[in-house]
């Protein structure tokens, strides 16, 4: 399929972020006593959707190319925006921009010109805060996704395809994931069918496995789970990740396992990197 839509405001696309909010989230991430999941992907998660801010900002304001739905599933799969946004599914870019809970302030290094670098503190909008209690509701999530993708398409048959990304750090607690993944990865639009990438984070100290082509090389039946409802990554994706360093087949799937905070940043700049903005 082609995955080369232009995305406008006349024809946007939409990205659905499904955060696992369990219990197990908050253990420490890859090892480190002093960051646990849950904190990780939300700061990545609030890191990714200023930069997709900043992005689609021109004079007159953030364009609304992505709309953004972002589901948690823990204790109940309910929408994981909160403050002005609460209880909202799919919400335009620039709603999203101008409705932070609050801007916190953080330290950040930052070259000093000389080789070295300086700490300075910047502005940090925050959209969603950790959260971390009960099970794994996978397949009511992916679900929940479908019923966002599908509403969708209905409304943009000529869109770049909807990527659905699943951040997760446990197996499914409420039946099976495989039959709602499969069913999004069968929807499509004219340029493509529905992306579904899935990212696992551990509190092991174990190398990420990026991307892989092939489930020969994962460790486990849940590791292979995520695998079999990932989506194969278009090819300009896959330039892209080759030009951040990986060594990746034509194959690659848009699955990461044991991944570290690191992957975890890079996995959801390389899931939403779509094609031209105009």
């Amino acid at each position: 399929m082609a995955y080369d839509a232009e995305i406008s405001r006349a024809n946007p696309t939409c990205f659905v972020f499904l955060i696992d909010q369990s219990a197990s989230m908050e253990e420490p991430i890859g090892g480190n006593r002093r960051l646990v999941k849950s904190r990780a992907v939300a700061d990545a998660l609030n890191r990714l959707l200023s930069e997709l801010a900043i992005k689609c900002a021109k004079e007159e304001g953030v364009r609304d190319y992505f709309h953004v739905a972002v589901i948690g599933y823990g204790e109940t799969v309910r929408p994981a925006l909160a403050g002005p946004l609460e209880g909202r599914d799919l919400i335009p870019l620039s709603a999203v921009a101008s409705s932070p809970i609050r801007i916190e302030t953080r330290p950040k290094n930052m070259p000093d010109g000389t080789g070295g670098a300086v700490t300075q503190q910047v502005k940090f909008p925050i959209w969603v805060d950790p959260k971390a209690n009960g099970g794994t509701p996978m397949a009511g999530a992916l679900t929940k996704a479908q019923e966002i993708v599908e509403g969708w398409l209905e409304r943009h048959p000529d869109c770049f395809p909807p990527v659905v990304l699943n951040l997760t750090d446990g197996e499914s607690t409420d039946g099976d994931p495989t039959i709602p993944a499969a069913f999004l990865q069968r929807m499509y639009s004219s340029n493509g069918d529905v992306l579904v990438f899935n990212l696992h984070v551990s509190s092991r100290v174990s190398p990420p496995i990026t991307y892989p082509g092939t489930d020969a090389v994962l460790p486990n039946n849940f590791a292979r789970t995520l695998f079999g409802m990932s989506s194969d990554l278009p090819e300009h994706m896959r330039t892209y990740v080759r030009q951040q360093g990986f060594a990746i087949a034509a194959g690659a799937r848009g699955f990461v396992f044991n991944a570290d905070v690191t992957s975890l940043v890079q996995f959801l700049d390389i899931g939403t990197r779509a094609s031209d903005l105009r």
